[in-house]
């Protein structure tokens, strides 16, 4: 069924061609009866004036404008050569309602003041006197011209409700294209500021190597064991510095901070009690645990730790509600840390965990993303099954490839 309704659908003119060889043959048939009733040859001109009619009906969608003058003007020639109303003349509200239904401004208002005008000139040149006088014409007339209106109306409103859902269907686009946009501006903001940020550990990396670059020169005949630990923090260093340089490489966009920026030590896994005791003190319930064997880790692998947290317990203050509570759980693996964040509020809305967030919104979740993609690890948010958000990420020791 539905096949057909498709088939039909891509064959307007086909569909309408058929309605008017329905319409040809139901005024013949009347035609052919009303002649033998009256036992006269119904005439060839009425048969065409009839074809002229159906024609209109069948061609209305592929050339309306041009079918609503071949049926105006059949209509005249039907009252010059005095021949009656018959079924065909139902094309005239076919068109009527077509033309109403598009918005060619000349044609409409054509088309209503045909319709205004057909019946009052077919009860002049055909008026038969029933005994009902004046009033009963006038009252005969317009209840002629009713189905004429009621078909310019019918077209009138589907004009109407199709401008209206165009309309939707472009806002729709518009704001999808503006939400498309803001994601873009939003990953690109949150790129720069991760830049910033990590700029400070490439740039202590660099210092480090420098400074002990100095010191090995200075101290190489007095002292060559001191020069040779020098040099192996410069190769640690260095190696350290080459795996942050491939994580970054093809994410981070090339712009530098600003000249005369102020800079200060960047957060790590170890600050991330005093994260949570800022939270506590701001009234937010925090449960943190930590598991494993904590060491040093890779500094970008550190701050991605720590801006996660933070944005999580963030989020919870956000959207969780006044009585939410939250857990921190930090564990470190041989080859990985591992992050588990939950609360029991009531969850962030559903648009802002999808596709990265709707409508220009969701940027912390971007960030999260953003970060966890540099150090080549995986992230999980969305909300629990028991109520409230869950975000649980892991972060690989192994550089990036």
């Amino acid at each position: 069924m539905q096949r057909l309704y498709d088939f039909l659908r891509r064959h307007p003119t086909g569909v309408d061609s058929f309605w008017a060889v329905v319409l040809f043959g139901m005024t013949a048939l009347g035609l052919v009866t009303e002649a033998s009733q009256e036992a006269r040859d119904p005439g060839v001109m009425a048969a065409l004036l009839a074809l002229v009619q159906c024609v209109v009906v069948a061609l209305r969608r592929r050339a309306p404008e041009q079918m609503l003058l071949l049926s105006a003007g059949g209509g005249l020639v039907q009252l010059i050569t005095d021949n009656d109303v018959m079924v065909a003349n139902f094309a005239m509200l076919v068109i009527i309602y077509t033309v109403a239904a598009r918005d060619v401004t000349w044609a409409r208002r054509f088309a209503l003041g045909g319709g205004l005008v057909a019946a009052p000139l077919s009860q002049l040149r055909w008026h038969e006197d029933n005994g009902t006088g004046a009033v009963g014409t006038v009252l005969l007339t317009g209840f002629m011209i009713v189905p004429f209106l009621l078909a310019w109306v019918l077209g009138d409103s589907l004009r109407t409700r199709r401008a209206y859902f165009a309309q939707l269907e472009e806002r729709a686009a518009r704001l999808e294209r503006e939400r498309e946009a803001q994601a873009k501006v939003a990953v690109a903001a949150e790129r720069a500021r991760i830049a910033r940020e990590l700029h400070d550990v490439v740039a202590h990396n660099v210092s480090v190597m420098v400074v002990q670059a100095d010191g090995a020169a200075y101290v190489m005949d007095q002292a060559p064991d001191q020069a040779k630990k020098a040099l192996e923090t410069i190769s640690g260093t260095g190696r350290q510095a080459l795996a942050e340089m491939r994580r970054l490489l093809g994410v981070l966009r090339t712009g530098e901070p600003a000249e005369g920026g102020e800079y200060v030590p960047q957060p790590d896994v170890e600050q991330i009690d005093d994260l949570v005791s800022q939270c506590r003190e701001a009234g937010l319930t925090v449960d943190f645990k930590v598991e494993g064997t904590p060491r040093p880790l890779p500094s970008g692998v550190e701050l991605t730790a720590y801006r996660i947290v933070q944005e999580a317990l963030t989020n919870t203050r956000k959207h969780g509600g006044p009585n939410a509570g939250a857990s921190v759980r930090i564990v470190y693996f041989d080859d990985g840390l591992g992050l588990l964040v939950e609360d029991d509020g009531k969850g962030a809305p559903h648009e802002l965990y999808e596709d990265g967030g709707a409508d220009g919104r969701g940027h912390g979740l971007i960030g999260m993303r953003e970060r966890v993609g540099m150090v080549g690890g995986t992230l999980d948010a969305g909300p629990r099954p028991g109520g409230g958000f869950r975000i649980s990420a892991l972060l690989p020791l192994k550089p990036a490839h």
